[in-house]
Formats: structure tokens, sequence, C-alpha cells
């Protein structure tokens, strides 16, 4: 992973939706917290609430309707060129429902980063609050990675873990999980612009003066 820097790292984010945890991210970014810039927002459908969303920021916006290519290496090529118009030192996908290709991880390797709705390496793929209730565990969260061709199995940057309440439904647990999503999220995006986030030679991440990266209700980043 390149050590190299714009004055203000740049990130390209990926939605296909309300893109809640993109606009946590901004906020971070316009609040100081995070000292880096989202120069583009793209999603995966050419109308999403998250798209109007960041161009209310200013922010430039890029849909690709996912459906209106051939198949899912055509989408990935266009997706690629237009992540790269803006040059990003990272990409990060927040509640981008689409499986990528391994020619299009392999091309941001490094720079290719994740959340996931789980605690990982538990309940990769969807559903995956249904599938908490449903082996019983006492705990739930969430996982930022990096990704790799392997779905949901890239090396953990950081993970948020939640309670499981005895009458949470999977709607409940959702919304709690994704509260503790817009708290590590934004806390990894400044660590990534920080230049503070390493990967080992075996695959594992070392982020430089933080001691802990899991996080718990009622903690602060």
């Amino acid at each position: 992973m390149s050590d190299t820097f714009f004055a203000r790292p740049r990130f390209v984010i990926l939605i296909s939706g309300h893109g809640s945890n993109m606009q946590a991210i901004v906020q971070a970014c316009q609040s100081g917290a995070c000292p880096a810039e989202v120069c583009a927002v793209i999603a995966s459908r050419t109308e999403t609430a998250g798209l109007a969303w960041a161009a209310s920021q200013g922010i430039e916006t890029i849909g690709l309707a996912h459906n209106a290519f051939p198949s899912r290496e055509a989408f990935d090529r266009a997706l690629a060129e237009a992540i790269d118009r803006f040059s990003p030192n990272y990409v990060l996908l927040a509640g981008f429902m689409r499986v990528l290709t391994p020619t299009f991880v392999e091309r941001f390797s490094g720079r290719l980063i994740n959340i996931h709705p789980s605690l990982l390496p538990s309940f990769p793929g969807l559903h995956t609050h249904a599938q908490a209730l449903a082996t019983g565990v006492q705990s739930h969260g969430c996982t930022v990675h990096f990704v790799t061709p392997v779905l949901d199995h890239g090396p953990i940057i950081a993970q948020g873990v939640v309670p499981v309440n005895a009458n949470d439904t999977p709607a409940t647990l959702a919304n709690r999980v994704l509260g503790m999503e817009h708290i590590i999220y934004p806390q990894v995006a400044a660590w990534l612009a920080q230049g503070r986030v390493h990967l080992t030679s075996d695959h594992r991440v070392q982020v430089d003066g933080v001691e802990t990266r899991l996080f718990t209700p009622g903690q602060s980043s």
C-alpha cells in the first residue's frame, strides 16, 4: 500500500441507496474530524437519495445503472474508469450492494475498504441480523475491512460491538448496528486520511497509535 498522499487525501465513496454511512463520513470531513476530501460519490443506480444528498453538499456524483451493462465485468470496468477520474487515495464502499469482480478488486488492492454489518468472520453475505438472531449470539456488530477477492473476508481494520436483546427483531438489531457503523466508519476514514493504517506482510492491519480497534456502545472515538 502506497504511503503517498495528496495535501488532503481523497476518497471516492460507493453507494447503492440512502448512503447513511457516506453521509457520516462526509460530515466528519466537513467538521475536520476526518482530514480528507470526499471528491465523488458513485452509485450503482442512476437515482438514489444518497446521490441527491451528496450533490446538495457540492460533491460530484455519478450514477451507473448496473442493469444497463451486459455483464458484471462490463459494469466493473465502467466503475473503475469513473473512479480513476478522481485519483482517490481510497475507495470506500458504504452500502454498495454489488459483488465486485476479482479484476476490479485487484485494481484497487490496498485502497478498497468496506463496512459489513456483522462481526466478521461471522455471518458474511446477506441477512446478517436474521442470522445473528437465529444462532442466538449475545453480541453482534459491524466490521470495517480491506476488500479482497474473497467476499467479506479481508483484513479487519476495526469492529464495533452491540448487545443482542431478547426482544430484538432483525429490524431493531439492524438499527442498533447502523448506529455503531456511523461511529466506526468515520473513525477508520480519519485513520486512513492520517496515514496511520498499514497492512503487514502477513495480511493483518496495524494502526499507528491505536491500542484497540474494538468499539463498544457509549465509547467515544
